[in-house]
Order: C-alpha cells, then structure tokens, then sequence
C-alpha cells in the first residue's frame, strides 16, 4: 500500500475514532498531496518519495511553528502543533543520528573520491538521494562541509 492510500486509510479511522488532532494532520496532508497531484502533469498516484517530501515538510514546519508558539508563551497552540507532528512523523522513515549520518558521509565522500569543499556539490547530489527523507538537507550539508574542510 502506498504512502498516499495509507494516509486515505488514516483518514477514514481517524473519522472513525472521532480523533480531531489526527484528522486534521492528515487531511492536512492529503490537501498538500492533491495539490502536488494537480500542479504538473496529471498523475493518478503520486510516487512514495515525493509524499515523503510533503510529510517531511509539514512535520519541519510544525516544529517550527510550535518553537515559534512557545516563545510567544501559548503552550496550547505548541502543543497542538506537536501533536501533529507526532502522526506525521508515523508516516516518515527513522531520522539517522548524528553519527550514523557521519558514518554514511564518510562512505560516500570515499566513494565519489572527493578531497576539497570544491567538490562538495558531487557529495552533497549522491548523499541527499541516499539518505532521502532519512536526514534533513541542513544536517547533511553541516557534516560534509565540516568532513571536507
């Protein structure tokens, strides 16, 4: 089952269960799928790799927008805003941790042969493919910089 179907699918039991806070993320997921859907070409599925983009995105953001909340001292809005981001992170591969992610730049930097941050474009094209969805681009671009200089 894709990506796309299990958020259907979460949808309908979320309705079910009357769980407001799950149902809101995930329609608020599939709003954001429909309108990747319509934007290009016209597809009947949208690939895996890409709902992963948009979850990823909305979890990022909801994050951010619950750091946001609680420095303006509204824990009811931060709250909310994690517990969305909690089913959306249902949806998303395990994140590496940092040594994990240092371990997997390491190979790549050996496997692409590079030795300067003049090369660090060639890394960064390989690494961000592999770890797609499994590591955020900032963290990715942190540690091959630091592993080149």
């Amino acid at each position: 089952m894709s990506l796309e179907q299990q958020i259907s699918k979460g949808i309908m039991e979320a309705m079910k269960a009357k769980d407001t806070v799950r149902l809101g993320a995930l329609r608020n997921a599939k709003k954001y799928i429909i309108e990747a859907k319509t934007a290009g070409p016209e597809i009947a599925e949208l690939p895996d790799a890409d709902v992963l983009k948009i979850i990823s995105k909305l979890a990022k953001q909801g994050a951010d927008s619950a750091a946001i909340f609680t420095e303006q001292n509204r824990p009811d809005l931060a709250a909310e805003e994690l517990a969305q981001v909690v089913v959306f992170q249902e949806f998303l591969p395990r994140q590496l941790t940092p040594e994990e992610l240092e371990a997997e730049v390491r190979a790549v930097i050996a496997q692409v042969g590079a030795t300067s941050v003049k090369e660090m474009g060639k890394v960064m094209g390989v690494v961000t493919k592999k770890l797609a969805g499994r590591a955020d681009g900032k963290d990715i671009s942190a540690k091959v910089r630091e592993l080149l200089s």
